[in-house]
C-alpha cells in the first residue's frame, strides 16, 4: 500500500512540474513575440521620422505588420498618448477616453534639452497576454520602448514635455 501511494504523490509532482514547464514556455514564448512586434514598431516609426497618417505612412505599415502578425490584443492608452483602436484605419486618434481598447499606444515627447529645439522621441507600447494552453489568458502585459531622437518629425502630434 505505501508504494502505491508514494506513486501517486510522485505522479503529482511530474505533473506539477511539466505545468510549470508549460506556463514558463508560453509566457516567454508570447513575451518575445510582443518583443519583437515592439522593435518592428520603433523601427517603422524611426524610418518614416514620426508617426504619420495616409496610405503610405507610418500607422499603415504599422497596421498591416501587425495584422500579418495575427496580432490582436488590446487595452486601454493613459490619456494623452495616441491609439489605434482600428487596424484598417490609417490615423491615430489623441486618448481622451481611458477606457476604450486600442491595438498600440504612442506618445510623442520632446526631447529634454534646450539644444535640441524640435527634437522628439516616441514611446511605443504594445500588449501581450500571458496564455496557458489549458486555463487560457491569465494576465495582460504592456511592452514598452523608445525610439531614438527623430530631428524634424513629420508629423503634427502633439509633443509631452519628458
Amino acid at each position: 500500500m505505501r508504494e502505491a501511494i508514494g506513486g501517486t504523490w510522485l505522479t503529482q509532482l511530474v505533473i506539477g512540474f511539466m505545468l510549470i514547464f508549460v506556463a514558463f514556455l508560453a509566457l516567454s514564448l508570447n513575451y518575445t513575440k510582443a518583443f519583437k512586434i515592439k522593435n518592428e514598431l520603433l523601427t517603422i516609426i524611426e524610418k518614416k521620422e514620426g508617426l504619420t497618417d495616409g496610405s503610405n505612412g507610418s500607422i499603415a505599415i504599422i497596421n498591416n505588420y501587425l495584422k500579418a502578425n495575427n496580432y490582436g490584443v488590446t487595452k486601454s492608452c493613459e490619456e494623452g498618448s495616441y491609439g489605434v483602436s482600428d487596424l484598417n484605419s490609417y490615423s491615430a486618434e489623441l486618448v481622451t477616453n481611458t477606457s476604450k481598447k486600442y491595438y498600440y499606444c504612442v506618445t510623442k515627447i520632446k526631447a529634454p534639452s534646450a539644444n535640441n529645439s524640435g527634437k522628439s522621441y516616441y514611446r511605443v507600447g504594445i500588449f501581450f497576454y500571458f496564455n496557458i494552453p489549458v486555463l487560457g489568458d491569465i494576465f495582460k502585459f504592456d511592452v514598452n520602448g523608445e525610439t531614438g531622437d527623430v530631428i524634424v518629425p513629420a508629423d503634427n502630434l502633439i509633443a509631452k514635455e519628458a
